[in-house]
């Protein structure tokens, strides 16, 4: 292949153009900020659960609570109503007076023993509740400092996207300097070699895998003509001679 030596130095701006947008699209994909909204979306989402979850039992304990009140009360009903009984004096027989007074007494444990369970049940849900308010000023908090990784994330992504359309528009520009021939295979070689097609030779070295060159290839070199798109024998990637090449 062959292209003119100014076509040829202009794959170096090319290749510096590339490389730059290379490391802005690097940079895009690895900002701090993305990795700490990943860190802040799975804490917002174990709150959201652990919350679920402290609700569900809150939920619950309420409707244990209910129960053991109801309970309370159908008991304490049954008390008074044998009280009333007691003290009307309709009950005259002394085992049924007996009976009735050992069932009150039974009532009256029964009901102090639910009475417990209530108030155990109570302390159980303020507790539960102090933990449903603990999560929602947790998840309140994690939000906005999702937000505000957000929107830095954002900002950064702006400036890099600014400057990677400053240099996009500059690379066109450049390319446009370059044979198709030429550019095709300067792409097909970036594809090939991580973002790198194109090399200066520079005091005998390729500074695209910064080996040095035998003396057999540098004398290929120097006898190749000034139009003849010459490769490292190394790396295979277009090697651009410039005054420093050391020939």
């Amino acid at each position: 292949m062959k292209a003119a030596p100014q076509a040829q130095q202009r794959l170096l701006d090319l290749q510096e153009l590339d490389t730059a947008l290379d490391r802005l699209a690097h940079r895009r994909r690895t900002l701090p900020e993305t990795a700490e909204i990943e860190r802040i979306e799975a804490r917002v989402a174990e709150l959201r659960d652990a919350l679920v979850a402290a609700e569900t039992e809150v939920s619950d304990l309420d409707r244990e609570q209910r129960k053991a009140e109801q309970d309370v009360d159908q008991v304490r009903t049954r008390a008074q109503r044998d009280q009333q009984r007691l003290d009307s004096g309709m009950v005259t027989s002394a085992k049924d007076l007996s009976s009735l007074q050992s069932e009150i007494a039974s009532l009256q444990r029964r009901q102090s023993d639910l009475e417990e369970v209530v108030l155990e049940v109570m302390e159980r849900r303020e507790e539960a509740e102090g933990r449903v308010a603990g999560l929602r000023e947790e998840r309140t908090a994690a939000e906005r400092d999702l937000a505000e990784a957000t929107e830095r994330r954002d900002a950064a992504r702006q400036r890099i996207d600014e400057e990677s359309g400053t240099t996009s528009a500059a690379r066109t520009a450049v390319a446009k300097d370059v044979p198709e021939d030429l550019l095709g295979l300067y792409e097909k070689l970036r594809g090939q070699f991580g973002g790198v097609g194109a090399a200066a030779l520079h005091r005998g070295q390729c500074q695209g895998c910064h080996l040095a060159l035998n003396t057999v290839d540098l004398n290929r070199i120097r006898a190749a003509a000034q139009d003849e798109v010459v490769r490292c024998e190394e790396c295979r990637r277009i090697l651009v001679r410039t005054p420093e090449s050391g020939l």
